[in-house]
């Protein structure tokens, strides 16, 4: 019984070997030829013909920051804490959507790690005036967080609210989206 239960063992380890082996020898293969990755290829879409007037679409870092106001107990004194803040702690690409879904664009959140597939995380969708957009964010188990986005064009910048009641406080969660790529025009003259 224990000669069968080292032979599984020794199993298992030489094919997590085997599997190694196999990635890196993969990889020599793939660096015969050009590269690229996901960050590439977004960026390579992204300097296609010129983007629609009010286009989203482009490369972002991503900032947020929660707040929770609320009267401490028995004060009336209103109080405002900040929970937590965290900056450019994140990068997404958000792409026009001109399927046939009711969404515009939709978010997909960029890696520091090589993966197969990148899942969408997130969708916009214009609301009729102006310049807000509603965007829903998909988290684990089906749940979905709803955001009011507005976008200002001359800065490159979404920045989206959610708020929520927490008993007798109010938490308000905020998105700034920072656009990396690409920049207009006149932003990449000047660094010239």
């Amino acid at each position: 019984m224990r000669i069968a239960y080292l032979l599984i063992l020794s199993l298992l380890m030489s094919s997590c070997s085997f599997d190694k082996i196999y990635q890196t020898k993969q990889s020599k293969k793939k660096a015969e030829f050009d590269q690229f990755d996901f960050d590439d290829l977004a960026k390579l879409y992204m300097r296609k013909s010129a983007p629609t007037d009010h286009s989203i679409e482009g490369i972002y870092s991503v900032s947020h920051l929660i707040v929770k106001r609320g009267k401490g107990f028995l004060s009336s004194v209103e109080k405002e804490k900040v929970i937590d803040r965290k900056e450019n702690y994140g990068t997404v690409v958000i792409f026009s959507d001109n399927g046939k879904s009711a969404r515009d664009y939709f978010e997909v959140p960029l890696s520091t790690n090589r993966q197969l597939s990148y899942s969408i995380r997130g969708e916009f969708s214009r609301a009729s005036e102006g310049n807000i957009l509603i965007y829903k964010h998909f988290e684990p188990r089906k749940k979905v967080l709803t955001y009011t986005f507005t976008y200002d064009e001359s800065k490159d910048l979404l920045e989206g609210v959610r708020t929520e009641n927490d008993g007798n406080s109010v938490v308000t969660y905020t998105l700034t989206y920072i656009k990396l790529f690409p920049k207009p025009e006149s932003a990449v003259q000047a660094e010239k």
